[in-house]
């Protein structure tokens, strides 16, 4: 059975506070001075630190992935290891530190029912850990087990001593610790947390094996791992609710011990998101200290939301995309022009500008103001291969540029935000060449929700639910079969500031299983667009219900809007029904005033022409009906369709 480090984060979390009762057993056990020592040793904030600091990433565990090279290291533990309890706050350390790299451990000890009693306080909570042996003091140890010495880290009144002692208090040959002494103090009742020493030094690296798995990826490796894939999964949502319930909003979670238990939870809807969201609230907010990163919805209209990233949520998202980033085809020494919408506290360009700049690219920041003639010298001067953008923007763009330079050349297209035809797609590969055309399908809220290899096409994406867990559910709320579409509820793993449980992100698709060319088998995602009328256009976006309430003026009863993409710009085509006679000039030039999104105006470079509204007026009865329902479908997204 593999053990999760986050399942013993929860149980210290549990311990903390049982630790802190003057009248508990561990106090009768344990001398005011030792208890005082575990007291500062049970701060889950700090052994969270250590433990990301120790696993190289503790979100990814049991991998370390290889940001310069792309393959991954797998992290495993050693057996059984046994300590020998001289310090209380040693042989602490020393279980934490091994029980969170999954071995089980053997204390030898003159103290056994302590030990016994601490065992069951952090089994009291029911979280999955490994087993603990108590042995009397100098007893012989079972065959296979590793002692491991704990050297003494002491809370120091002054200056650093340049001391190093081992778990018995002799100095050390292989400098596994910083000593702190306190003057006048027995140093055997005290003790500090856990330290960056700590999870650097020798001591805690012996207690896990790392296996290079040369040229195996991220995605390929949890591929491989789909066995454990459920408990896995299990144990990331056993941590999202517990750290969940520090909001407001989440502090009635019910109790989550397996995947199966994910339908237990709630579902949350923007409505709900809003309300209890900055700035007018901080419902879905913790108790711990602000810290990160804070991003703007992308709305054009009616009060914006804003999304929170802790520093550890930023790190983590930033984590995540950068094996993703190289399976959508980027490699060292790529040149790539990022064109994603930045300002005003969009998360297009700011996260993206994070991540790439811990990948060995070299990157080229324009946002969406880049100009045909800075796309060309970025081309023609520093030898640019790589485009990552919008197709709204990037199309129109790429094929002035062609137009001006026929010679010009663009290995890899990537992109996001909406889909792209299969006609740009051919066009990017006839015209200029390109050997990868690869698709990141994300939000706002949650960050990358799916991804292309580079042998995968359509609206098929890769999912990763150790980051974004994907349901599909009906109109009831209820999962569907596999293979069937349904409205998408994610889960960000990963996410612990604002978190998003079972959230309605409003988009529609299907799930089913996929071996991948790539060599990566498992679930994959066809996106089948905005379930919730959404008419989403030159990166803005304006929804259905404003547009029809717009027109009532007018007495148009009906409304269905078509978007499509034509001569490499998108055009929306807004028919509407009423009892009047309707002039169309009349109704666009009402539409581009109430709705700046659906004018002639964007933020791209002023001699493209990206975009088109046209307006048809019809009869009443004029658009078509389903023949079952009688109904209209009010928004038609031929993107998607064509893609």
């Amino acid at each position: 059975m593999r053990y999760y480090p986050t399942d013993l984060l929860l149980a210290v979390e549990e311990a903390e506070r049982a630790l802190t009762d003057p009248e508990s057993e561990l106090t009768r056990l344990l001398g005011r001075n030792e208890l005082g020592a575990l007291q500062g040793l049970f701060t889950s904030a700090t052994l969270t630190d250590g433990l990301d600091r120790l696993f190289g990433g503790l979100t990814q565990y049991p991998w370390q992935p290889d940001i310069d090279g792309g393959d991954v290291r797998l992290l495993t533990p050693v057996g059984t290891v046994a300590f020998d309890d001289v310090r209380a706050g040693n042989t602490l350390r020393g279980l934490l530190l091994a029980w969170a790299a999954g071995n089980a451990v053997v204390v030898r000890t003159g103290r056994p029912e302590f030990w016994t009693v601490l065992g069951e306080l952090l089994r009291g909570a029911g979280h999955p850990l490994p087993a603990l042996g108590v042995q009397a003091a100098g007893s012989e140890l079972p065959d296979g087990v590793r002692l491991v010495a704990v050297p003494d880290v002491v809370v120091a009144a002054g200056e650093r001593v340049p001391e190093v002692f081992t778990g018995e208090g002799q100095a050390s040959p292989d400098a596994d610790a910083i000593v702190l002494r306190l003057a006048d103090q027995d140093p055997r009742d005290l003790v500090a947390t856990l330290t960056d020493e700590d999870c650097r030094s020798p001591w805690a690296t012996r207690l896990l094996r790392r296996e290079h798995l040369i040229g195996t990826t991220l995605a390929a490796a949890r591929s491989a791992d789909a066995e454990q894939e459920d408990a896995r999964i299990g144990a990331r949502l056993r941590y999202l609710t517990g750290q969940a319930r520090r909001a407001p909003y989440y502090r009635d979670l019910p109790a989550v011990r397996t995947l199966d238990d994910l339908t237990l939870l709630p579902v949350l809807d923007k409505a709900g998101l809003e309300a209890n969201s900055l700035p007018g609230s901080r419902g879905m907010s913790s108790d711990r200290p602000a810290t990160g990163e804070v991003l703007r919805s992308g709305a054009s209209t009616g009060a914006p939301r804003y999304i929170v990233y802790s520093r550890a949520d930023w790190e983590n998202m930033i984590s995540e995309a950068l094996p993703l980033f190289r399976t959508l085809g980027l490699d060292n020494g790529d040149r790539l022009i990022n064109t994603l919408y930045g300002g005003g506290l969009y998360g297009g360009l700011s996260t993206t500008l994070c991540e790439l700049s811990r990948l060995p690219v070299e990157c080229y920041s324009t946002a969406q103001a880049i100009t045909v003639e800075t796309l060309l010298m970025l081309c023609d001067s520093f030898g640019a291969n790589v485009l990552l953008g919008l197709p709204v923007l990037i199309m129109p763009l790429l094929r002035e540029a062609k137009q001006r330079r026929p010679e010009l050349r663009l290995e890899k297209v990537i992109y996001g935000g909406t889909p792209m035809t299969e006609n740009d797609k051919q066009w990017l590969r006839t015209e200029l060449g390109a050997k990868v055309v690869t698709s990141i399908l994300a939000a706002n809220d949650g960050a990358q929700l799916g991804y292309q290899c580079t042998e995968m096409g359509g609206t098929l994406h890769h999912i990763c639910p150790d980051y974004n867990l994907i349901e599909v559910v009906d109109e009831q709320q209820r999962p569907v079969p596999a293979g069937e579409s349904g409205e998408l509820l994610i889960t960000s793993l990963q996410k612990f500031e604002g978190p998003l449980i079972r959230y309605r992100i409003g988009d529609v698709g299907r799930i089913f299983p996929h071996d991948c060319a790539c060599g990566v088998s498992g679930p994959v995602l066809e996106y089948l667009g905005r379930a919730d009328g959404q008419i989403k256009v030159k990166g803005a976006t304006v929804t259905h219900a404003e547009m029809l309430t717009a027109l009532e003026s007018y007495q148009v009863s009906l409304l269905q809007v078509e978007i499509l993409s034509q001569d490499s710009k998108e055009v929306v085509i807004a028919r509407v029904e009423s009892p009047l006679t309707l002039d169309p000039t009349e109704i666009r030039d009402f539409l581009v005033r109430e709705f700046k999104t659906l004018g002639q105006d964007h933020l791209f470079d002023s001699a493209l022409d990206v975009f088109e509204l046209i307006v048809e007026c019809l009869p009443e009865g004029g658009l078509t009906r389903n023949d079952t329902s009688g109904k209209i479908k009010p928004v038609i997204d031929r993107r998607v369709t064509a893609a």
